[in-house]
């Protein structure tokens, strides 16, 4: 379902804008429209979609218009043309249209905001920051602080109740930032640059955190960030934007095989390939292995051949070799030199090089009960030197 349903958005700062989107019509620059009028375009007819449950990430260079896209989520930047969607229960709620009312309780219980500066009053202790909004929501005190202990417990903070923010690293100081945000309960979570002040290792650690407290809580997150690595990490779609217009929407690894310009080419061509890889992307389809009545050879060096019967997959060439499935309980030192591991073609590509370096084999990759192909050396190899870029570019 679409949370957040954004078509055709143009923001414009500044009065009298009526000229600038006159010229934007036209085809006119964010330069030349400046020049001519004086009014800055924020974001350029921008359309996507954000499902329920999904973090998507802004990516931009500065002055991409990210920010301004952000901030017209939650009517910060009021929106000049186009239509910004809400889904808030049974009710859509139209951003360029609603009334002061309805954009007051929108963001008071539906959308909630974490700044890259942590935006805490110094005044309160912790508990007190955390349990700040919910005060503005009427809560009694009782419930409110009752809460506001809940989200602290859940970023690990629960012993720093009563402390003042400067007594906090900056680390900590985010992470009530969050508890802040996860207190109001709000479906939507705007995050403008969170992390960018940390050190890598903290910015690290909390996109862990971040991801973590996402599998329980399944919030619909907007995440802007210049941080690509991240942006691979923790997004389940990535739009890259440049000059206010939106250049490429997708699923990560979308974002990095296929770059539709030279400007995302240029932005992920440095990129670590194996935050965003998976097996299906470098996988030998089953197509191209070696079959002969009902099964496959998976290892033409070792001969090692896989055949299915009574709808199960079985080695067919090696007593010693144990098929093992793979998923997220499966221990690396439980993989033994005896093991074939089969996986689902997603397999990130990490796990599979790990895999791999403890069986020694290649990893079959089932999709619904069937063969769809294999991992060997040869595509970890394409992985770690980027030759899966340039196949895809050529």
């Amino acid at each position: 379902m679409k949370t957040i349903n954004i078509e055709n958005l143009d923001v414009v700062f500044g009065d009298q804008t009526a000229a600038a989107t006159e010229l934007l019509d036209q085809g006119k620059t964010r330069q030349e429209i400046i020049d001519a009028t004086g009014l800055v375009v924020g974001v350029d007819n921008v359309s996507l979609d954000v499902n329920q449950g999904e973090i998507c990430v802004l990516m931009g260079l500065s002055g991409s218009g990210k920010s301004s896209l952000l901030r017209a989520i939650n009517g910060l930047n009021p929106i000049t043309r186009g239509s910004l969607v809400v889904q808030d229960k049974e009710q859509s709620i139209d951003l360029a249209t609603c009334n002061e009312t309805t954009l007051r309780e929108l963001r008071t219980n539906k959308v909630s905001m974490v700044f890259q500066k942590f935006a805490l009053m110094p005044w309160l202790s912790v508990l007190d920051n955390v349990a700040f909004g919910l005060e503005m929501q009427g809560l009694a005190k009782k419930e409110r602080r009752a809460r506001a202990r809940e989200k602290l417990e859940m970023v690990g903070l629960a012993e720093w109740e009563e402390k003042l923010p400067h007594e906090l690293s900056g680390g900590m100081q985010q992470r009530v930032g969050l508890a802040r945000a996860f207190a109001m309960d709000s479906d939507i979570l705007l995050m403008d640059e969170p992390f960018s002040a940390l050190d890598p290792l903290i910015r690290s650690q909390l996109q862990d955190e971040l991801l973590s407290l996402q599998k329980r809580l399944n919030k619909t997150i907007v995440f802007v960030s210049h941080d690509l690595d991240e942006a691979l990490k923790i997004g389940s779609r990535i739009a890259i934007m440049e000059s206010g217009k939106l250049i490429q929407y997708g699923k990560p690894e979308e974002i990095v095989l296929k770059p539709k310009t030279q400007y995302v080419q240029d932005f992920v061509s440095h990129t670590n390939p194996l935050n965003v890889l998976k097996g299906r992307s470098l996988m030998n389809s089953c197509d191209e292995l070696k079959q002969e009545s009902g099964r496959w050879q998976i290892c033409q060096q070792a001969d090692v051949w896989i055949e299915k019967s009574d709808n199960k997959w079985h080695v067919s060439s090696s007593p010693k070799l144990k098929l093992i499935e793979w998923n997220e309980q499966t221990k690396f030192e439980e993989l033994t030199s005896d093991s074939l591991v089969v996986a689902s073609p997603d397999i990130e590509m990490r796990d599979a090089i790990e895999i791999r370096y403890h069986t020694g084999n290649p990893i079959v990759l089932i999709e619904n009960g069937e063969l769809v192909g294999t991992l060997s050396d040869h595509d970890f190899y394409h992985a770690l030197l980027g030759k899966y870029q340039q196949e895809q570019a050529a």
